[in-house]
């Protein structure tokens, strides 16, 4: 009996050296098992950081598409917006050639022409002297500037440098510059022969501005000083214009409807404009 229980004892105590020797040889000891659970989790934070990198670098290109196109399109927008400054400049140079009785020419021409600022824009056919100039609309309407009145020549003296230079600032949008530029020439010139052209276009400007009262007192200065002048019809008619846009609607309708008989002999275009006006306006 002892012998069996001193051999029982020693397989035990045998069993207990082998065992952490097998789990050793056949398991994973918390060190390994530590260590693989931090390789794991660098495994797993790379690819999340692959993951982010490469969708920065999704959105990056996608930006840089937007930039690219959004760039496009202003340089496209610039481009028209100059087209439409040289075309805006040349239409108004070509009114200043006409009110000084000579053809426009494009910058580097020859001849006596007036020089204006870029070429003439293509499929745009300006009238030659004595045929009825359509009107330039510069703003939307009423606020537009008026036309040259067809057929008509400057004095053959040709206007003083200080009406040139109002004419010259008019021609380059200039405009609060040139309204005090041709306000001082009529102020300081009232029996010149321009001094009625000087005084419509201040009239005119303050028109196309919507200042309409400062409008109606320019035209009524035209018709009140200046009644026989070639401005006076025009006058008239954006007076007629000025006081419907203020409101003052049977006034307006009045001025309108005496134009024929004050000017008979108006061009046909700005009958045709007070006809169109009573139309719309007067009722």
């Amino acid at each position: 009996m002892r012998l069996r229980l001193a051999t029982l004892a020693a397989v035990m105590a045998a069993t207990a050296y082998v065992l952490p020797a097998q789990a050793g040889l056949f398991g994973e000891t918390d060190d390994e098992k530590a260590a693989r659970i931090h390789e794991q989790n660098q495994d797993a934070s790379l690819t999340e950081l692959r993951r982010r990198v490469q969708d920065l670098e999704d959105s990056l290109q996608r930006a840089t598409g937007q930039n690219e196109a959004l760039a496009h399109q202003v340089q496209q927008l610039n481009d028209k917006i100059e087209r439409q400054r040289r075309d805006f400049e040349y239409r108004l140079c070509t009114i200043a050639g006409q009110q000084l009785g000579a053809q426009p020419q494009a910058e580097g021409g020859d001849g006596d022409a007036l020089p204006c600022p870029g070429a003439q824009p293509q499929a745009q056919n300006f009238p030659p002297p004595g045929a009825a100039t359509p009107p330039v609309r510069l703003t939307p309407p009423p606020g537009a500037l008026g036309t040259l009145p067809a057929g008509r020549t400057a004095p053959a003296q040709g206007p003083p440098p200080a009406f040139n230079a109002a004419l010259d600032l008019l021609a380059h949008a200039r405009y609060d510059e040139a309204r005090a530029q041709f306000r001082a020439f009529a102020d300081a010139n009232p029996s010149d022969d321009y001094a009625p052209q000087a005084v419509y276009w201040i009239g005119d400007i303050d028109y196309a501005q919507k200042d309409f009262a400062a409008a109606a007192r320019a035209f009524v200065d035209v018709l009140k000083k200046y009644p026989a002048s070639n401005r006076a019809p025009e006058s008239m008619l954006k007076l007629g214009q000025s006081l419907i846009a203020m409101g003052q609607t049977k006034e307006g309708c009045k001025t309108l409807a005496a134009l024929n008989s004050q000017y008979p002999s108006a061009s046909k275009t700005i009958a045709q404009q007070a006809a169109a006006e009573r139309k719309t306006a007067c009722h």
